[in-house]
């Protein structure tokens, strides 16, 4: 199988789309035939060099497809059906595993460093030289190797430039209420970040019946845009905040806070605006290797802190009711997308991300 990809050859230099060949196909894969991907924060800091993804590699793992191939092991999917991939594979018998918590899977942890495939062995060649796939997926390519697992299958009516979306970050803001926090009706929720982690977190606040929904930007455009999400209130990122915050939760702060923006500032302002005995989710993230300072005194009051990496996710449950979801018109995915481009401009799109222009950019094929 030969195909385009969008590959980084060097750090600190422009992707190259690439012509790949695919080899060493092992009974549990899927090789699906990629109809939109988005481009998320993560690809952009793997781009970068932040995340020491060895070179040569494709980015990308927001997709949905065609399954193309599938290997004789693989019993729940067929050539044409529709799918979402999923960015995390997991052994299904490792002590994580069993216990549910499958973004922690010992395997998957272990053999990420390397960017081959789940099994640690290359699926992507370029002229004979293996490839590497950012996080078990690299889905900027027109044809993409995951494990069966992480291929889920959705209606064949869901559009493919919405269904992307789901793959990653709907799921980790939705998820990270639904099936993290478990947000109660009637509760307050304060968003921090209303990017595209922070606005599926104001729908998920929203379909679990949150009274008040804060969101709480820099930015004045991505304030309106929350109130299209879900968002109740909006506040300004200033040094007001806390003083305003405090009124519209009667002066105890609020139940929930998640943090989406990842920043430092940010990550201190989740402790301070969540009352005492309330729930703090850490969705955003820092450099793994800076360190983040913290007033003790922002700690106390039994306050709990969660770092939440994909929204509990449970894909073949989850990807379903979010797509059944956007069919009952309960989860917006359209607002979500301010650019549609081809692999040949992924340069551009990932510039137009990391200034802060886009939501979610589609690559569409």
């Amino acid at each position: 199988m030969n195909f385009a990809a969008a590959v980084l050859t060097e750090t600190g230099r422009p992707l190259t789309v690439e012509r790949l060949t695919l080899g060493a196909l092992a009974d549990n894969d899927v090789v699906v035939s990629v109809r939109a991907t988005s481009l998320c924060h993560t690809d952009l800091e793997a781009v970068r060099g932040d995340l020491g993804v060895p070179v040569p590699f494709v980015p990308g793992h927001e997709a949905a497809g065609v399954v193309q191939w599938v290997g004789k092991a693989v019993t729940h999917l067929a050539v044409g059906d529709h799918v979402i991939t999923s960015w995390n594979p997991h052994c299904n018998g490792c002590f994580y595993c069993m216990r549910q918590q499958s973004v922690l899977c010992q395997q998957y942890r272990d053999r990420s460093p390397a960017a081959w495939h789940f099994d640690g062995r290359p699926r992507l060649f370029l002229d004979e030289n293996p490839v590497h796939q950012l996080m078990y997926s690299g889905s900027f390519a027109e044809l993409c190797v995951v494990t069966a697992d992480c291929a889920v299958p959705i209606s064949k009516e869901m559009p493919f430039d919405r269904a992307c979306l789901i793959g990653c970050g709907v799921m980790t803001g939705v998820g990270a209420v639904l099936n993290v926090a478990k947000v109660e009706a009637g509760s307050s929720v304060c968003v921090i970040g209303c990017g595209s982690v922070g606005l599926s977190a104001i729908q998920g606040a929203r379909l679990a019946g949150a009274e008040r929904i804060i969101a709480v930007d820099r930015d004045a455009h991505k304030l309106q845009l929350a109130s299209t999400f879900g968002a109740t209130h909006a506040l300004l990122a200033d040094e007001h905040l806390n003083g305003a915050l405090a009124e519209l939760t009667w002066g105890r702060g609020a139940d929930y806070v998640f943090e989406a923006a990842g920043n430092p500032v940010a990550f201190r302002a989740s402790l301070e605006l969540v009352r005492v005995g309330g729930n703090v989710i850490w969705l955003g993230k820092l450099p793994a290797q800076e360190n983040l300072s913290l007033r003790w005194s922002t700690l106390m009051g039994e306050k709990r802190i969660v770092r939440a990496s994909y929204g509990g996710a449970v894909p073949k449950r989850d990807f379903p009711m979010l797509v059944d979801a956007y069919f009952k018109g309960t989860l917006l995915l359209d607002e979500y997308i301010t650019d549609r481009i081809k692999l040949a401009d992924i340069n551009m799109g990932l510039d137009r991300l990391a200034r802060g222009i886009d939501i979610r950019s589609v690559i569409e094929f």
